[in-house]
């Protein structure tokens, strides 16, 4: 699976989605996190351990607790891969349907 894939199908669970959206915030440990989810902390921490394996979380320890911020250069990649697939020109290959090829052209 391509990383761009990876990414997209990670950030696509909605918790995970909404854990993103708080880091984005401000950085948040696993208890905080789940207080403003109104999830458990082992849930918090499976979706985080997701994130972390991804690449679009990092974890820094500050004393008892990990405080969890999001890898923005990863983001911005992602959006540049994005970009770039929604600019390409689409081209229909030869085994198209007929109609198919009719539907491209306008």
């Amino acid at each position: 699976m391509s990383e761009l894939a990876i990414i997209l199908k990670t950030i696509a669970d909605e918790t995970r989605f909404q854990i993103l959206n708080l880091l984005l915030t401000k950085d948040f440990c696993v208890g905080a996190l789940a207080k403003q989810l109104g999830l458990s902390e082992a849930a918090v921490s499976q979706h985080l351990q997701i994130l972390r394996k991804a690449g679009i979380v990092t974890g820094e320890k500050r004393g008892y607790y990990t405080h969890y911020g999001v890898n923005r250069e990863i983001l911005k990649k992602t959006g540049e891969k994005m970009i770039e697939l929604s600019s390409q020109n689409h081209q229909c290959h030869n085994n198209c349907p007929k109609s198919s090829l009719e539907e491209h052209k306008s």
